[in-house]
């Protein structure tokens, strides 16, 4: 018997007609709240530390992030965790374990003990993200998902920015230590998944989930959108940040600055996206999100070619947190064309698709960065310009029987 099957067990319908702070979205905010107040107070701060603590270079943090990224190409592993542990109890535990790993992160620093509390942190970030992507589609309708999504991400956003005005306003005044704010976020996050641990029910989902890998023919175009991500995501992740501090020597309150800018951003514009994809479907959404990138990534490299300043480096960054925003597309896109049984078993198998290239990708262009800096943003635009190719074959109605422009409409699978 899974974990968690003696707990209080609900459906859906029952859970809605529970008090607001007990229902099921009550429950996605909470952690679409606690889960960036660990991660992203992590990334704000991630380069500053490394730098400072264990004097990392270009191949150091290549290697991090590929130590990183090796949960997240683990994740089908959740299949199995979930023939033991109900998924909403993976997910919380997972949560917990991120923001326990996320507190304690300036205890080791040196590149062994980096390493290792990274790699603590990240399963339990992976677990969680692969099981919460499951949930979310899970629960929501295909109506109400895309804006719902886009107001989870503006709330995810909104949390996140409380953290970084403090960090903005209190680091030089108070002499913050990265000690004192890992703490206070990977706490925060341990203590509002505690919470949703002990304060919700078990809400169970009307689709019972298969406990069994699943790989379709027909999600092949899905998994090749979630490999071109992943890839093209991890240039973004490993180097944009690092540019920023390596050569144009932002310190903390800067970079931190700069993340809050993306947040007001992401708060006032993510709904709009939800409600762009209700409209004009999630086809032109991904064209404009890829095509967005190929330039963005374009001017990244001619940055360093070209010796452009730091005022369009910093505006770029924010303009790429806007389009990567826009993922939430390729979700929803997935939640039309999926059997209900597969949410789960998928979700694990998709995280490992975009984690695939984020084992080996990092530390070769790290190297490569050694060498060439604005080689890796050329990198990164030529996965965004094979994203547009591979988007323009997504139906503008996508469903069952109708996954990719290259099939004919065919009677949808019975569920």
């Amino acid at each position: 018997m899974p974990l968690g099957s003696n707990l209080h067990t609900i459906s859906l319908a029952e859970g809605e007609a529970l008090a607001p702070w007990r229902r099921p979205i009550a429950l996605l905010v909470l952690t679409a709240c606690a889960m960036p107040l660990a991660f992203a107070t992590w990334s704000a701060l991630l380069n500053n530390f490394v730098i400072e603590a264990a004097n990392f270079d270009g191949a150091d943090i290549g290697l991090l992030h590929t130590i990183r990224e090796i949960p997240g190409f683990l994740a089908i592993g959740v299949i199995a965790v979930l023939l033991f542990v109900r998924e909403q109890v993976l997910g919380l535990v997972s949560l917990a374990m991120l923001g326990a790993a996320t507190a304690v992160t300036a205890w080791f620093p040196s590149m062994g003990g980096i390493l290792t509390i990274t790699l603590l942190s990240s399963i339990g970030f992976h677990y969680y993200e692969t099981v919460n992507q499951s949930l979310q589609l899970q629960w929501l309708s295909k109506e109400r998902a895309p804006k719902v999504l886009g107001y989870l991400l503006a709330v995810g956003s909104g949390a996140t920015l409380i953290a970084y005005v403090l960090i903005v306003l209190l680091w030089e005044s108070l002499g913050l230590s990265f000690n004192t704010v890992f703490l206070a976020s990977g706490g925060a996050c341990l203590l509002i998944a505690f919470y949703c641990l002990v304060a919700f029910p078990q809400f169970e989902a009307p689709h019972p989930q298969r406990k069994q890998m699943i790989l379709r023919k027909r999600y092949w175009l899905y998994y090749v959108l979630q490999f071109l991500a992943g890839a093209r995501r991890q240039i973004f992740i490993v180097f944009a940040g690092f540019m920023m501090v390596e050569k144009f020597g932002f310190e903390v309150h800067e970079i931190t600055g700069l993340f809050l800018i993306n947040l007001v951003a992401n708060m006032a514009i993510a709904p709009f996206i939800g409600h762009g994809v209700a409209r004009f479907g999630e086809r032109r959404v991904l064209l404009f999100e890829y095509a967005g990138l190929v330039l963005v990534f374009l001017a990244y490299g001619g940055i360093y070619m070209f010796g452009w300043g730091v005022l369009l480096a910093a505006v770029l960054y924010v303009v790429d947190h806007l389009l990567f925003s826009m993922a939430l597309a390729l979700k929803t896109y997935f939640q039309k064309i999926a059997d209900p049984q597969d949410i789960a078993p998928t979700a694990a198998v998709a995280f490992t698709i975009n984690h695939i290239a984020a084992v080996f990708l990092p530390v070769l262009l790290g190297l490569l960065w050694l060498a060439s800096p604005a080689a890796v943003f050329l990198v990164a635009a030529g996965l965004a310009f094979c994203s547009f190719a591979a988007a323009l074959l997504i139906p503008r109605d996508p469903a069952p029987g109708r996954e990719t422009l290259l099939l004919r409409p065919v009677p949808a699978p019975a569920e």
